[in-house]
């Protein structure tokens, strides 16, 4: 049976492309085999209300944030890892897997392995085939993030060994151990880099009587967030409307200040890690105090994020090489050897029963 589908998947990989996807909140990554990483953009989409067509999808479309008319709307289709919006979730696959493949395009759709949040429903799981059915795929498959980042990260994920991931992405933080190809605890909170960019915004607004937009707080975060004190001090200009007149205003924003502003949610963080750890099997604990853990995602590249997760809960932490592709990077490695990791996907498309 193996052999037979080994070579049915040699046969169809001549006439179709195998695209790895990391299907973020904030940003969507697409990997094509043979190719590598052809696509990093922003999982927005611009539609016009009047006509109710897509105007831009992607980096283009999050140039317009906060600078269109009322008929045109920004819409972020996937919140908090989750489809919100299944129309538009389709089209922006469907543009994304089209731009993969251009000059590239083969006889048959793709097949495609897309990495979503751990714990999310059978009926979301449902969701995202079917958007990327919609989008012409011709094969889907499933895998928790905390999983292909770990695969991505070269983890030993098949030996019985536990590792530990934190992938601190836009919308979800997923934190899973993995040991013989499967998550042995894993939680998905809604602590990571949107929650600190609204953290910012409030910040500023109180302090500073500034209100300033969600991408001006996003830039903040990426120039001057640090979580523990650093050799020299970060300031940054920015620019917002002035609470009290009404009227524009420029402030300086040092990295004190984004400290106390994301200050809570981090503290949150840990104490949800902690609750990981507790729930932990002790053998698989000993593991992970022995290996440490692995940071991936974009929130990973926030200044001193592994030093104070070291400093409070007593565990070594290590930022992966390039963690914000560290969950694309794994799809493409499950690509390669399918066979191999089929025992970790979240499903195998092949063995689910076809509903009427």
């Amino acid at each position: 049976m193996d052999t037979i589908r080994k070579w049915k998947d040699t046969i169809l990989g001549w006439f179709s492309n195998d695209i790895g996807i990391d299907l973020g909140t904030a940003n969507t990554l697409v990997y094509v085999k043979g190719r590598g990483i052809v696509i990093n953009e922003p999982s927005i989409v611009a539609v016009n209300q009047k006509t109710g067509q897509v105007v831009a999808v992607g980096q283009e479309a999050k140039n317009m944030l906060g600078r269109t008319p009322p008929h045109i709307v920004p819409i972020q289709p996937v919140i908090d890892g989750v489809i919100s919006d299944f129309e538009i979730t389709s089209e922006m696959l469907g543009y994304l897997i089209n731009k993969a493949q251009a000059g590239h395009t083969k006889m048959l759709g793709p097949r495609v392995v897309i990495g979503v949040p751990s714990g999310i429903t059978s009926v979301e799981v449902r969701a995202v085939r079917d958007a990327a059915h919609a989008a012409g795929a011709r094969e889907v498959h499933i895998v928790d993030e905390p999983m292909a980042a770990a695969i991505g990260i070269e983890l030993p994920v098949h030996e019985p060994v536990g590792s530990m991931v934190i992938d601190i992405g836009g919308g979800t933080t997923d934190i899973g151990i993995v040991s013989l190809g499967g998550l042995v605890v894993a939680r998905n909170i809604r602590i990571a880099g949107d929650k600190f960019n609204q953290d910012i915004v409030s910040h500023v607004r109180n302090e500073n009587k500034v209100l300033i937009g969600d991408k001006t707080a996003e830039d903040l975060k990426i120039a001057a967030a640090a979580v523990v004190r650093g050799p020299e001090p970060i300031a940054v200009s920015v620019r917002g409307r002035d609470l009290v007149s009404g009227l524009p205003r420029e402030i300086v924003v040092t990295d004190e200040d984004i400290r106390n502003a994301i200050g809570h949610s981090v503290d949150d963080l840990v104490e949800q890690t902690k609750d990981i750890l507790e729930t932990t099997p002790p053998e698989i604990l000993a593991d992970v105090m022995q290996r440490g853990i692995h940071l991936a995602g974009g929130g990973a590249l926030i200044r001193g994020i592994p030093e104070f997760l070291t400093s409070a809960l007593g565990v070594p932490v290590f930022v992966a090489t390039d963690p914000m592709t560290a969950v694309v990077r794994g799809t493409a490695i499950i690509l390669d050897n399918m066979d191999a990791y089929r025992s970790t996907l979240l499903t195998n498309e092949d063995e689910l029963v076809p509903t009427e």
